[in-house]
């Protein structure tokens, strides 16, 4: 099928050109990334169209382009236009695809309008968006421009409109009550086409997830009549996929230290706190002085810390296939050794119910059994907390927060919107995904989770509750929970260190377009974005932390680090371990089918009685291998091929972004030497780019 496209260039006032009374001639480039008549179903072909144009002045210039010549797939291919009109400086270019019976779309990566010879002046159009329809995308000049900046309100029509066309188009939604919105789509379907996934990463996906329902389809009649009696069983669905270090989890898993190590830094390094006190909930049963005196001990050394799973104490236990599951809200207290190494001292199943027998404390000095099955459920528990609290909230559904406000908040010659959109690609997809798929109604979480079956959802909204600004920003939680010192806490350094790398590109690209404190006071669109995310999207979160407003340069950068941290850093940090710690089922059980012990009798028939099945053991295997695998499609942090902001002095910017996470990526590999567990979960060169998986 032929493709045409027409463009069209506007000169904004009369008086501003270049050369007044000598044509320049110019030339346009366009990258286009087109398929073909099945519209996104096809494989992707990458014409690269040439488009000139003759500056001039107060004028409209249009020319339709010729057909780029057939092109085989991912090759490029250019063709130029010349155009005998005089244009001044360029401030938009639209772009319109002629319009066939079929609908054939094209994804525009930009345009550029260059004059002739070394010196010709040139002018960049960011677009990454599709074409179709007849519709017409109007592309602003790519430098960005705030409010403030645009004094002569050259730009304030495009920003009015665009704004409204992206508020009918992304509207926030609110899936099951929940104590934060998302976007308003029951499918992805429903999502606006440019927050789509693009071929290569739709056909990886789903053929993974086609493979892992496969795989339980297949199973699952034999893992319905299959009874495992020792742990080495789980080694059936310990299958080929997996990392090394999952092999290592398999094989160190009961050790004290593997087990303290996990709160460090393992997939859900969120929960661990340095203890100011001890516990209230910590109601020790009699005979247990000894404990109470050791504890008290290590609080006034400084090295008593704690992991309290509180949040699930109410949480209705799921049932699966007509059989009750369970919970508990377990209490775990460590101290920290002298050479780094974090052990548990006392485990406290369940919170303390007035005027019952205070639950059991258990201890390393517990019968091996006992000992073992108290430290399965703290692993449950932790993978329940780790998947809905710290994975699901505050990295998916914040993410989606940030996204949306973004998308119906600020246009796209923003600066804002241009330094946080490559943060933000696919994650409304894989949102929806996941509200489809996995927290769904007969979703993963209902066929396998002890806290499905709609205590999920009561858990996610008790979440939001503790969902604070400071818990978002590194420097702040990781001062608060205590563990800025801690020599063997990896992910604090690592975080801390990503941190202020963000934070200083962050400033950079910001202090380009804003010099002054009341030129973000000024700015009604940054505004309106922070209003929209803390008083819209979080349903009024002003009294966790969250700014309504921003009033200096400073605040507004350490908010946007915080977005992009969010969206980047902080939610690689709990998903890339998920396929390392959660592959071997015993370590991060999925559900638990007996209640919490009252007692210190346990043997291996009751542990096997309480860890996962066969068909759950299976379940979980399959999802942890598709949501933790490394991605084929995967973007690191940075190195976004979109270029939107085009000028010399935000390249710059970019430039040196760059060269500190190559300078920290290399540190990092060099300390992972060293340790006998390398920690990489913050490594740049794995931190994906945007919530995209």
């Amino acid at each position: 099928m032929e493709r045409h496209l027409s463009g069209s260039c506007y000169d904004p006032v009369g008086t501003r050109f270049l050369l007044k009374d000598h044509p320049l001639e110019t030339l346009a480039q366009t990258k286009w990334n087109s398929h073909g008549s099945s519209a996104l179903a096809g494989c992707p072909i990458s014409p690269v169209s040439s488009l000139g144009f003759r500056q001039g002045f107060q004028r409209c210039s249009s020319s339709s382009l010729p057909t780029p010549p057939r092109a085989k797939e991912r090759k490029e291919a250019e063709f130029k236009v010349d155009v005998s009109e005089y244009l001044g400086p360029l401030l938009f270019v639209r772009v319109q695809k002629w319009h066939y019976l079929t609908d054939d779309a094209w994804f525009c990566n930009w345009i550029s309008v260059k004059g002739p010879g070394d010196q010709g002046s040139e002018y960049m159009f960011p677009c990454y968006r599709w074409v179709q329809g007849r519709s017409i995308l109007s592309l602003p000049e790519g430098t960005g421009c705030t409010v403030v900046e645009d004094s002569q309100g050259l730009f304030r029509k495009h920003r009015e409109e665009e704004l409204e066309e992206r508020r009918s188009l992304y509207r926030w939604g609110n899936w099951k009550d929940g104590s934060i919105l998302n976007v308003a789509a029951a499918s992805i379907s429903d999502l606006p086409v440019d927050q789509r996934f693009r071929e290569d990463k739709r056909i990886e996906f789903e053929a993974s997830q086609v493979i892992g329902v496969m795989d339980t389809v297949v199973n699952f009649p034999i893992n319905t009549v299959t009874c495992w009696k020792s742990l080495d069983d789980f080694n059936c669905v310990f299958k080929s996929g997996h990392t090394k270090m999952a092999e290592r989890v398999r094989n160190s898993w009961k050790e004290d230290a593997f087990f303290g190590y996990q709160f460090l830094n393992g997939a859900n390094p969120m929960v661990l706190k340095r203890s100011t006190c001890l516990p209230a909930r910590l109601v020790f049963p009699p005979g247990m002085e000894k404990l109470q005196a050791q504890l008290n001990k290590e609080l006034q050394k400084g090295t008593l810390f704690e992991a309290d799973f509180f949040l699930l104490d109410g949480i209705k236990a799921n049932v699966i296939l007509c059989s009750q599951q369970y919970l508990a809200a377990p209490l775990v207290m460590l101290k920290l050794m002298p050479d780094g190494q974090l052990l548990p001292i006392a485990i406290q199943l369940e919170l303390p119910k007035t005027g019952s027998t205070p639950p059991p404390i258990f201890t390393p000095s517990d019968p091996p059994m006992d000992w073992l099955l108290a430290k399965c459920w703290v692993r449950s528990s932790d993978l329940q907390l780790h998947e809905l609290q710290a994975h699901l909230l505050r990295g998916h559904l914040m993410a989606e927060v940030f996204a949306v406000a973004t998308m119906r908040c600020l246009p796209s010659v923003h600066p804002v919107f241009k330094l946080l959109v490559p943060h933000l690609l696919y994650t409304m997809e894989i949102n929806v995904r996941a509200r489809s798929d996995l927290i769904s109604e007969r979703g993963f979480f209902d066929k396998a989770m002890s806290t499905g079956g709609g205590g999920h959802l009561d858990l996610l909204k008790q979440a939001g509750a503790f969902l604070t600004y400071c818990s978002l920003c590194p420097p702040d939680d990781l001062a608060e929970r205590g563990l800025l010192d801690i020599e063997t806490c990896f992910y604090a350094k690592d975080a801390l260190r990503l941190w202020q790398i963000m934070n200083r590109y962050v400033v950079g690209m910001f202090n380009l377009h804003y010099k002054t404190d009341k030129a973000v006071q000024d700015d009604y669109e940054l505004q309106s974005w922070c209003r929209e995310i803390t008083d819209i999207g979080l349903q009024g979160a002003q009294d966790r932390g969250f700014p309504t407003s921003l009033q200096s340069r400073a605040q507004a950068c350490y908010f946007i680090t915080m977005c992009i941290f969010t969206c980047t850093a902080q939610h690689s940090s709990v998903h890339l371990g998920q396929l390392d710690w959660f592959y071997w089922v015993p370590n991060a059980p999925c559900t638990m089918r007996l209640p919490p012990p009252t007692t210190k009798e346990a043997t291996m028939e009751k542990l096997m009685a309480t860890l996962p099945n066969p068909n759950q053991s299976t379940l979980q295997i399959n999802v942890v291998w598709l949501l933790g695998r490394r991605q084929a499609v995967m973007v690191p942090l940075g190195q976004h091929s979109e270029e939107h902001f085009p000028n010399p002095e935000a390249k710059a910017v970019l430039k040196k972004f760059r060269e500190e996470l190559a300078a920290l990526d290399k540190e990092i590999e060099i300390r992972n030497k060293s340790l006998d567990i390398p920690y990489e979960y913050l490594r740049p060169s794995m931190v994906e780019n945007s919530v995209a998986i």
